[in-house]
């Protein structure tokens, strides 16, 4: 049976939606708030629990709060994920036929580079051989810039990554569209799309996992293979 969901969960349920996405310690923060609100019982390693007290109610709806890690610094996040709609049509209600199709291409740009990024050129480069209809140049700009808004992608010095809150989304759209590629950190399980890969047996590790697992090691070797590490470790 299910643990009873209170004001507490619904609130921070309600806070977490209208974010989008939310980091870990605001999350914690949120947990603190939402219980001390509701005078219910708070502790404060129990949020894994508090929100699986959510999960259980929101699975009739097919949603759920999943847990995510920043690829930049390693920290977790939270997002609300619809389940149902694992395609980027769940975001077909907010952009046009001619965005979605900008933002499948700049997708296909960042999960098929070596380095999980892509630059601004390339991507405005797609804009004038989009088959619903030609963008403008300036027009996909401003598109971009909308899409860094709403956290579906990042941009850092004119290169374009997926946000957090796109990967946690969208995990499972990518790991089936893109199988060939796609690959999950071998430290955190989360899907690696920043990841440096072991060259003897392929494996992904995120940036700020192999600089956490091979902190204090003298000689970096795969946690797989047991090779030895050739990547430069951050």
């Amino acid at each position: 049976m299910a643990a009873q969901m209170t004001n507490a969960h619904r609130r921070f349920l309600q806070v977490l939606m209208s974010n989008g996405i939310t980091e870990g310690s605001e999350a914690r923060k949120l947990h603190q708030h939402c219980c001390e609100t509701d005078k219910v019982y708070y502790a404060h390693d129990k949020l894994d629990d508090f929100i699986g007290t959510i999960n259980s109610h929101l699975q009739p709806l097919f949603m759920q709060i999943r847990k995510g890690i920043s690829e930049d610094d390693g920290r977790a996040h939270y997002a609300v994920v619809n389940l149902a709609e694992t395609e980027v049509t769940k975001m077909a209600s907010d952009y046009t036929e001619i965005e979605l199709e900008l933002f499948r291409k700049t997708m296909d740009l960042i999960i098929l580079s070596e380095n999980g990024f892509a630059s601004s050129t390339d991507i405005l480069n797609l804009a004038d051989q989009l088959k619903t209809k030609k963008m403008k140049k300036k027009e996909a700009e401003q598109v971009l810039k909308v899409f860094v808004e709403d956290k579906w992608l990042s941009e850092k010095n004119g290169e374009y990554t997926l946000h957090t809150r796109c990967i946690i989304e969208m995990e499972q759209y990518i790991l089936s569209n893109y199988q060939d590629v796609a690959r999950k950190c071998n430290i955190c399980h989360s899907l690696a799309i920043q990841s440096q890969v072991c060259e003897s047996c392929g494996i992904g590790m995120h940036l700020p996992c192999v600089r956490k697992y091979f902190r204090g090691q003298t000689e970096p070797r795969c946690p797989k293979c047991n090779e030895f590490w050739s990547c430069d470790t951050p």
